[in-house]
């Protein structure tokens, strides 16, 4: 079924000295984005850096904002200002925030963090998407491998191997964090705001490993643990496996979790004990949380003594000029546990990443050494030398356009195919889609259906352990967008418009 949701043109802006000066300047900005000198999900200047740099009063500086917006190349985002998105891409109507005043309810009455069993649930969507014949799958999140330099990480990884051919065959005695790999990150760490000694960093068999090591530092079985809602299914698998209870706080598109409805949490859960975030490109609606809510964060979470654990798998995905700094970047009392993953950026196949525990830092490394001993020596080499390489700083820069593109194309087919109603944000990075189906159209339905046609997708309800997304789905973005993902987002267009109640 053909969308009704319209596509935004760029109109024909005038670009000469008899122009109104807001025009010119709207021409001038515009042609800095064509031109990808202003890139997608990059800050516009504010109105006051307008007035400053180009000597215009507030009028002026509002009505080129304005009609940036209204030619589709800004969208404004309520109390954090005016970003970059391209012309080109569909004006698909926004899903709005849900309501940020409190938690969110499981269905038994009680706060979210009474429901059990979501392990089970998602092994079971799992396990039917493995035994299905998939032709096109866009329900993971790992970027393809043609989006890397094989060839170099090839040479590179050899290289080391000829360097230390003993390498596989010597195990470590300690929790196996080597020191080139220490210093490697720690130096990373600098460069983002961070300040880490060496030592303070542990290596971790990606960011799962990390972040279910941080929580059972600071939680006991029966505690209660705060996490974004939506939130990456395999989080609330972790939850449950450690004994804890999840409870659900509510994310807005534009600032991330809710501080009014975690503030409630903490007046109503004794046992609260860590709050989870995914602070930039919230996974699944690639959020990216404002310097001043982070700042706001920290200082709660320390005022309140929980532990933050801050899941940092895709800053590097954001585009922007600079990558945005982390929440850690902000924490001077070590109530933030930092856990980075390379596995979206580096190296899918590594599974290497890092965490530094804060003030738990030490109950940390001693879980790590008692459940799973060390980190494999090769792969923490490879990854601080990697990272270390000016090859790597070009494959990001080449890597975020490449995924821009496949996220807006897929934005674009989504517009031409699914019913009217279908809602989405354009996130400013990442690798993924957040989709608001129409009223009635059930995800978890649809899931099946596009199974059965070699399609795989995420529905809405394994992101929560409440029935509050089952119309919703994430779609991948990561991989290369050929006729065939043309042809099944056609196909789940035309699932979802049979669908529709």
């Amino acid at each position: 079924m053909a969308t009704r949701i319209q596509m935004r043109s760029p109109l024909p802006m005038p670009h000469t000295p008899e122009a109104p000066i807001y025009q010119q300047l709207a021409a001038h900005y515009r042609e800095a984005i064509e031109k990808n000198a202003l890139r997608l999900g990059m800050r516009m200047p504010s109105v006051r850096e307008l007035m400053r740099r180009h000597a215009v009063s507030l009028s002026t500086a509002l009505q080129t904002l304005r009609v940036l917006e209204e030619r589709g190349w800004l969208e404004a985002r309520p109390r954090v200002g005016y970003f970059v998105r391209n012309a080109g891409t569909p004006a698909l109507e926004e899903m709005s925030d849900p309501d940020l005043r409190e938690p969110f309810q499981a269905g038994d009455g009680h706060a979210g963090a009474r429901f059990t069993g979501i392990n089970e649930r998602i092994s079971l969507l799992v396990e039917s998407g493995r035994r299905a014949d998939i032709r096109v799958d866009l329900g993971g999140a790992t970027p393809g491998e043609e989006l890397f330099d094989t060839r170099w990480m090839n040479r590179s990884a050899a290289a080391l191997l000829r360097e230390q051919p003993g390498i596989l065959a010597v195990g470590r005695s300690t929790a196996g964090t080597h020191p080139e790999f220490q210093a490697a990150m720690a130096h990373r760490a600098l460069k983002a705001g961070m300040r880490l000694a060496p030592q303070d960093v542990m290596a971790t068999s990606g960011n799962t490993e990390a972040v279910h090591l941080a929580l059972a530092a600071v939680a006991q079985p029966g505690d209660v643990v705060a996490v974004e809602s939506p939130t990456y299914y395999g989080l609330l698998q972790g939850i449950e496996s450690l004994g804890l209870k999840t409870l659900e706080i509510p994310c807005s598109q534009h600032t991330g979790i809710s501080l009014e409805a975690l503030d409630l949490a903490v007046r109503t859960e004794p046992r609260l004990r860590a709050v989870v975030v995914v602070p930039d490109l919230q996974m699944p609606l690639g959020t990216l949380m404002p310097d001043g809510h982070k700042a706001a964060l920290v200082k709660f979470c320390a005022q309140h003594g929980l532990a933050l654990v801050e899941d940092d798998s895709y800053r590097l995905l954001v585009e922007a000029a600079e990558p945005p700094r982390p929440i850690k970047a902000w924490d001077v009392s070590g109530h933030v546990i930092y856990c980075e993953s390379l596995n979206k950026t580096l190296a899918p196949g590594l599974r290497q990443g890092w965490m530094t525990g804060g003030r738990w830092h030490e109950r940390v490394q001693m879980l790590k050494f008692a459940q799973s001993r060390n980190t494999n020596t090769l792969g923490q080499l490879l990854a601080a030398r990697w990272t270390a390489a000016p090859a790597f700083e070009r494959h990001l820069l080449r890597l975020r356009p490449r995924l821009r593109s496949q996220r807006e194309r897929m934005a674009q087919a989504i517009a031409r195919y699914f019913p009217a109603g279908t809602r989405l944000r354009l996130p400013p990075g990442g690798l993924s889609l957040w989709i608001q189906l129409p009223d009635g159209v059930s995800s978890s339905s649809l899931f099946e259906q596009a199974l059965r046609q070699g399609i795989r997708i995420a529905p809405g309800a394994m992101f929560s352990n409440t029935a509050r997304y089952d119309g919703f789905l994430r779609l991948s973005c990561a991989l290369a967008f050929t006729d065939g993902v043309d042809g099944a987002l056609r196909t789940l267009g035309q699932l979802a418009g049979a669908g529709r109640a």
